[in-house]
């Protein structure tokens, strides 16, 4: 059974640098065995962000994309502040928020993006957790996707 590191080296995907707060708040935070960690945006391999709305300025396609570098920005933070995504146990619970127009219904299919990520680093039983997916009216910067997770810890 191949550890999560190992399962993340083989989807041969590249990790953004730790995005830094741009408020009063930490990336993450250990209580306990669990790991909580702040709403992450889309940054993109250079650190640069995805800017735009779902229904709007970019298409439900582009948007599950941005939500899988969302989840690329959280593993980011984990291997920041944990030193490795092994001493992750599971996804406990995802909260997905999509920036988009208020006709647009498929927020589940967009946080699908980060949701199957997790699934391929610590497979289906340890990856796939708890989840709320809901469509809000604007993000911070318009980045077209927000993903906040909390995790169990390793023994």
């Amino acid at each position: 059974m191949n550890t999560p590191e190992q399962n993340f080296a083989a989807l041969g995907l590249k990790l953004p640098p730790a995005p830094k707060p741009i408020g009063v708040y930490k990336p993450c935070l250990v209580v306990g065995n669990f790991l909580y960690v702040s709403g992450h945006g889309t940054f993109k391999e250079d650190g640069s962000l995805v800017i735009g709305r779902v229904g709007e300025t970019i298409n439900a396609e582009d948007g599950k994309h941005a939500a899988q570098l969302v989840g690329l920005a959280i593993l980011s933070t984990i291997k920041n502040n944990l030193g490795s995504l092994d001493k992750v146990k599971r996804i406990i619970k995802v909260l997905g928020m999509v920036n988009c127009t208020a006709d647009t219904k498929n927020h589940p299919f967009i946080i699908n993006g980060c949701s199957e990520l997790f699934a391929k680093v610590w497979g289906d039983e340890n990856g796939i957790g708890a989840r709320s997916a809901i469509g809000v009216s604007s993000l911070p910067d318009n980045i077209p996707v927000e993903i906040e997770a909390i995790f169990e810890l390793a023994g």
